[in-house]
């Protein structure tokens, strides 16, 4: 599988390389955010409560007047901070207008990538979206609301001076981001055929790390070879790293995000409904094309769509 069992990201936009570490430390910080959309130049048209989805807000979230919305910010461009400490990113904006097509605001709030599905289990938030790919296993515990599509993506020092084959990754220093789909194939995948090819593993099952900041760090101080991360994180690191950092090998593994409720919750035949009528009015569109991820759009919404 690709994308996150739970996430990866990045520095804010406009960051340099000078400020890597200081941008990393930032990121890691705590905090909740409104649903700002700054920090990016493009904009996003308005949007109207549509009063059919409304209707089908069950009454103790239409009577919080909001949704909370767990998200790991440090995910660029998915979900991070900018410069002034705001939660900003693609799946910030559409949690916002999913709200807003409901009738809602929105709080967003900071987690760990692991922490955000028993907090959606115990009822700490409303929903997540933190590219969450849609897994069976996942759907056995939450409901998921496809909404983009993403790959495993990898990215090593630039030139690749190690000469580092992503098809081969046996005895190789992977960082990747804890509690991720990367993470899971490494255990699960990578180091059984490096056993059963008498190869090496990648030791520890991968170099992991809480943050996906942390584990691009990871890989332009040269602690690590190879990362792995979703591919829109993927580029994202890439041009923020001001080009300390290459992409390798093709993209693998291809399945959807999820935005991710409680399992049989009353909110996610109204969440699928909103993100199909922003995919339907033009809104999805304008906010992948915001944040440069456009190529992960996809035009139908369901519920529960992991193939594997």
């Amino acid at each position: 599988m690709t994308a996150r069992t739970q996430r990866t990201r990045f520095l804010a936009a406009g960051a340099v390389a000078a400020s890597l570490t200081l941008g990393l430390t930032a990121c890691g910080s705590s905090g909740s955010s409104t649903g700002s959309s700054a920090g990016a130049s493009a904009t996003v048209p308005a949007v109207s409560a549509d009063p059919s989805l409304a209707a089908l807000v069950p009454a103790d979230v239409k009577s919080a007047g909001k949704i909370v919305v767990a998200t790991d910010a440090s995910y660029a461009p998915n979900e991070f901070k900018d410069d002034k400490g705001n939660i900003v990113g693609m799946d910030v904006d559409l949690a916002t207008a999913i709200a807003k097509k409901l009738g809602l605001g929105v709080d967003v709030q900071n987690a760990t990538f692991d922490s955000i599905i028993p907090g959606i289990t115990g009822k700490k938030y409303t929903l997540s979206m933190s590219s969450f790919t849609d897994t069976k296993e996942r759907e056995a515990t939450v409901d998921m609301v496809t909404y983009f599509s993403a790959g495993t993506g990898a990215a090593v020092k630039k030139g690749n001076p190690e000469k580092i084959d992503p098809k081969d990754l046996c005895g190789k220093k992977v960082a990747v981001q804890t509690g991720t789909t990367q993470a899971d194939s490494i255990k699960d995948t990578i180091n059984p055929a490096c056993v059963k090819a008498g190869k090496p593993t990648v030791p520890n099952d991968g170099d992991k790390f809480d943050l996906q900041t942390d584990v691009t760090q990871a890989l332009v101080s040269g602690r690590d070879q190879i990362m792995l991360a979703d591919s829109p994180v993927v580029d994202y690191a890439i041009k923020q790293t001001n080009g300390q950092l290459e992409k390798v090998g093709d993209v693998t593994d291809t399945a959807p995000y999820g935005v991710v409720l409680a399992k049989g919750s009353d909110l996610t035949k109204a969440v699928q409904g909103a993100v199909q009528s922003l995919m339907a009015d033009g809104t999805y569109k304008s906010i992948l094309e915001k944040w440069g991820v456009q190529a992960g759009a996809i035009d139908k919404s369901v519920v529960d769509g992991a193939s594997s």
